[in-house]
């Protein structure tokens, strides 16, 4: 498995920096979008995918999925690149209502994009034959796996003001786990443990000082407990803002976890497993 960051900004874009958009290239070439948020569609473009992408998403804030209705646009109206099959959408159970209403000509409208995407839940019905990452209710909850071509992915509760999901994705014995949106969740380590590769937020740079608002976000030193508890094999750091504090959510991570870390950055590729 394969990841390019197309955007790691935490909470909207910066000039040179879309906001969170990462996209997977599995071992059967298919390739899966995590999350769109604002600037994500010009750098999928520069690498001439918008047609033919899979969209996966961790919640439904701004910065995380506003750039989806430019995709069914594209994916629905390009002359000679518009999608040549119906793409899976996975996420909240509010995704149909939510990006519907974000694509519709009018506020009481809700575009129906079922013509170009088959749109799952992540605790929605799975097939019969769905793999469950754990089922020790001790690790916390994992609603079973969704496959998508030859990658099964699985998510647990985030810690979020919004429905909201961590997603762990396996695909031919390789396996990342990004964090999404979260507070300090137990949720996270399970989900993570084993992992090749963590791909965490720390919003709030190298610890919470406790004045930011609660049941939102990270720190690195949270980021880094929980690569510690999980024993991934790689830490990496996203989602910081603009006026984030980068070094010290590496300065944070690093005093809990003593494995490769490093911060994301937009254009990185990433071998995950093999």
């Amino acid at each position: 498995m394969d990841m390019t960051i197309l955007g790691c900004s935490g909470s909207l874009s910066a000039p040179d920096n879309p906001a969170s958009g990462y996209l997977l290239r599995m071992a059967d070439g298919r390739e899966i979008l995590m999350d769109m948020g604002p600037g994500v569609l010009a750098r999928l473009q520069a690498l001439g995918r918008p047609g033919d992408v899979d969209v996966v998403f961790s919640h439904l804030h701004p910065d995380h999925c506003s750039d989806f209705p430019s995709l069914v646009v594209w994916q629905r109206f390009h002359p000679t690149e518009a999608a040549a099959v119906r793409h899976t959408l996975l996420g909240p159970s509010i995704s149909a209502l939510h990006l519907g209403r974000a694509s519709a000509d009018h506020p009481s409208q809700v575009d129906d994009f079922s013509d170009i995407m088959d749109v799952r839940s992540w605790h929605g019905p799975a097939p019969q034959d769905a793999p469950v990452a754990f089922d020790d209710e001790s690790r916390g909850t994992v609603y079973p796996g969704h496959h998508i071509g030859s990658a099964v992915l699985y998510a647990a509760p985030a810690v979020h003001p919004t429905e909201s999901y961590m997603i762990r994705v396996e695909d031919g014995g390789a396996s990342l786990v990004y964090s999404g949106d979260t507070a300090a969740t137990g949720h996270l380590a399970a989900l993570a443990t084993g992992a090749d590769v963590l791909l965490c937020e720390a919003t709030w740079g190298e610890r919470d000082n406790g004045g930011n608002p609660p049941q939102m976000h990270l720190s690195g030193e949270e980021a880094g407990q929980a690569a510690a508890q999980a024993g991934v094999g790689r830490l990496i750091i996203t989602h910081i803002p603009p006026w984030g504090d980068a070094e010290g959510a590496l300065r944070g991570a690093r005093r809990f976890y003593d494995g490769p870390v490093e911060l994301a950055r937009p254009g990185m590729d990433v071998r995950i497993g093999g």
